[in-house]
């Protein structure tokens, strides 16, 4: 497995620990990670902490040229505010674990020249199923659904 990605599934196993929803993400710039993050919407009941969002947000301010030179891997399709993010900063490659759970906003980033990598990793598809079938409501929120 792919070390960047085995980094987002772990820190999507860490949000799972802590209570929260198992998505995970970390940004990295020529082989080094600058931010990992996990969902932490329940944990600091956040409306934008996603995994994405929050591994942006530890990679801390950085100049538009490491954007354009970094790729994003997170566990599970990104969401229409994280895909807006990752278009806002010029992340040119974004690495899925797994869309069969959800099928984010994939076309979106495509039509905008990001090059997306789906995965399709067991554990990612496994991690989910498993936390949408005990979890349906919390989760259904987490993606706005009613």
């Amino acid at each position: 497995m792919d070390q960047y990605l085995e980094a987002a599934i772990n820190e999507a196993k860490t949000g799972l620990h802590e209570g929260g929803i198992p998505i995970g993400s970390v940004l990295v710039h020529q082989g080094k990670i600058l931010g990992k993050g996990h969902n932490k919407r329940v944990q600091q009941k956040s409306v934008t902490l996603h995994g994405e969002m929050d591994a942006l947000e530890n990679a801390g301010r950085q100049p538009a040229s490491v954007y354009q030179e970094s790729v994003l891997y997170t566990t599970l399709s990104p969401c229409p505010m994280c895909t807006g993010a990752i278009l806002l900063y010029g992340i040119p490659k974004v690495v899925i674990g797994e869309n069969r759970t959800f099928m984010g906003s994939e076309k979106l980033l495509r039509e905008n020249g990001v090059e997306v990598v789906v995965v399709d990793d067991p554990t990612c598809v496994k991690m989910m199923e498993e936390f949408i079938s005990k979890n349906p409501s919390l989760w259904n929120e987490d993606i706005g659904e009613p």
